[in-house]
């Protein structure tokens, strides 16, 4: 099997699951208990919250764990509209943002809260002009992902943030499909709130974090206890932490080389399908990108005919993003780059990870160019025998006047 679909989710890394293992067997104890059990498990933590803050340029005492990003999303902009409970609020979202992000603010909507949800171009990116024209005087939070998870678009944060603070307005942004594969830190990006998921950089499944800027807070998201800075009660996920940290700590160290390794990999698909398969079209190909993300459409191709015959051989790539691939649907991302519904559902995404090679990357592009040359061929051929039916209907209606 080669599997090219890192952006839906990563393989455990080996160090990651080796510093997990233990705190599923050995180190079992609860990090609220006071035993030396207990203890192990906390201090465990306190290491994999400065592994964290290390890595985005924070504080230890910003950081909060969770299930992922998903829960982060909800909760950061549910917790600011909390706070303004009782106040027409506004809030500024982008078109292109994660299906989290976007149904919360639905959700938000239905109850009263404004939302501007603001266009792209079509690269997918978004403009500060824009942002700043949608600001009105109760414009309360933006939110506006780091990075697209399916076209790979890295967006202007550090501008938007910049003018935000300039005008006292909260800044949150989904960092989920960037955090460990593009140096970042939160300083720079001028951002409030950031959410991030482990298993996107090689990290254990269920697992997450919400960077919160010191001197703000957010409503308490679980009720009980007084884990995790008081917001979120329950028995932590000691074994899920203990590997997000070392997965993205791991990540960082090899950032660099991961980046060039993995821009070589695109380079070498989008010239070799270029090729072999006229009228294509590389989504966002001139954008400033993720490392390893390739959005493509094909012409006259189903993009869920050429996913389900790669998997047949093999081959693991997406339609879209993995929370709304199993709905009948164009993407609402390529739909916001300018495509028509057709072309948006003839498009894959291939995401390259750290454990994927040049020589997947030659068979990727061998096996889509049979696949779409097969599907191709089935076209012609339904085609040819549809009009040799109609013809050979002609004939005997003609025979019949006779």
């Amino acid at each position: 099997m080669i599997y090219a679909d890192n952006a839906a989710t990563t393989q455990l890394s080996d160090l990651a699951f080796e510093k997990m293992l233990p705190f599923l067997r050995e180190e079992y104890g609860n990090a609220s208990s006071q035993y030396s059990l207990g203890a192990k498990a906390k201090r465990a933590i306190k290491q994999a919250r400065r592994q964290v803050a290390d890595a985005i340029g924070a504080q230890s005492s910003e950081i909060a764990f969770n299930s992922g990003g998903s829960e982060g999303d909800s909760w950061v902009i549910h917790g600011v509209a909390a706070q303004n409970s009782g106040n027409p609020i506004h809030i500024i979202t982008s078109c292109i943002e994660h299906r989290a992000v976007l149904g919360a603010c639905h959700s938000l909507k239905a109850s009263g809260t404004q939302i501007t949800y603001l266009p792209v171009d079509d690269e997918g990116r978004v403009s500060v002009s824009d942002v700043e024209s949608a600001l009105r005087p109760n414009t309360k939070l933006v939110s506006i992902m780091l990075a697209n998870n399916e076209i790979g678009t890295i967006q202007p944060v550090c501008e938007i943030g910049k003018l935000l603070h300039q005008r006292g307005i909260l800044f949150h942004t989904d960092a989920v499909q960037a955090v460990g594969h593009i140096p970042l830190t939160v300083g720079n990006l001028n951002v409030d709130f950031l959410t991030a998921s482990a298993h996107k950089f090689n990290g254990a499944k269920g697992t997450g974090f919400v960077y919160i800027k010191s001197g703000l807070a957010l409503p308490k998201l679980v009720f009980g206890g007084e884990q995790e800075q008081g917001y979120r009660a329950g028995t932590e996920n000691v074994a899920g932490i203990v590997a997000l940290g070392a997965a993205l700590e791991e990540s960082v160290a090899m950032m660099d080389s991961e980046r060039e390794k993995k821009n070589a990999l695109i380079r070498n698909t989008i010239c070799e399908l270029r090729a072999g398969i006229p009228g294509i079209i590389f989504n966002s190909e001139n954008a400033e990108r993720l490392p390893g993300i390739l959005n493509i459409t094909f012409p006259d191709a189903s993009g869920e005919a050429m996913m389900h015959l790669l998997d047949l051989k093999g081959i693991c790539v997406s339609t879209s993003s993995a929370c709304t691939s199993s709905k009948d649907e164009p993407s609402h991302v390529l739909l916001a780059l300018g495509l028509s519904k057709q072309q948006a559902k003839s498009s894959i995404r291939i995401s390259y990870g750290r454990y994927n090679r040049v020589e997947d990357a030659k068979e990727i592009v061998l096996a889509i160019c049979n696949v779409y040359g097969k599907i191709v061929a089935s076209k012609v051929a339904r085609k040819e025998e549809s009009i040799h039916g109609k013809y050979h209907n002609a004939l005997s209606r003609d025979s019949l006047r006779v």
